[in-house]
């Protein structure tokens, strides 16, 4: 069995400068301007396939400048269009593009910033709702009447 990538060791310790700190099991999901960013971002890509490397390259950075994120961001976000997800199923996901766990971590940590992604409130955080007395049943002299 191999031993792990110094990064993910290292994004799994929190020992890493790569963006925030996120509770253990943290997920993210699209916001409405993030779903909107993942749009024009698959266009710059169409727009470039078969073009050559050079267009795709110009085509991400010009997506990425106005928002101000990377132009490997756009990969995080692609990850992200279907369902919320953590930071380890999203290193996962992306790491046969070569994008690193503490990539995946700065990255997060950018959309975030950018108003792109926004995590999904943990079990531990959303508020329960107090439990109030139920009204009282009505008196019975007996059980027939």
């Amino acid at each position: 069995m191999g031993r792990p990538a110094a990064d993910t060791l290292a994004m799994l310790q929190g020992k890493t400068d790569d963006g925030p700190r996120w509770p253990r099991g943290q997920k993210f999901t699209l916001t409405a301007a993030g779903l909107a960013a993942h749009d024009v971002h698959r266009a710059a890509v169409l727009e470039a396939r078969g073009v050559g490397r050079s267009a795709l390259d110009a085509g991400l950075a010009a997506w990425a400048a106005p928002l101000h994120v990377e132009p490997s961001d756009g990969l995080v976000l692609t990850e992200l269009r279907e369902k919320p997800r953590g930071l380890a199923d999203l290193a996962h996901a992306v790491e046969d593009a070569g994008m690193s766990a503490a990539e995946v971590r700065a990255s997060v940590g950018r959309l975030v910033k950018a108003g792109l992604v926004d995590p999904v409130p943990l079990a531990s955080q959303t508020p329960v709702a107090p439990v109030t007395d139920p009204a009282p049943l009505p008196f019975r002299s007996n059980r027939w009447g």
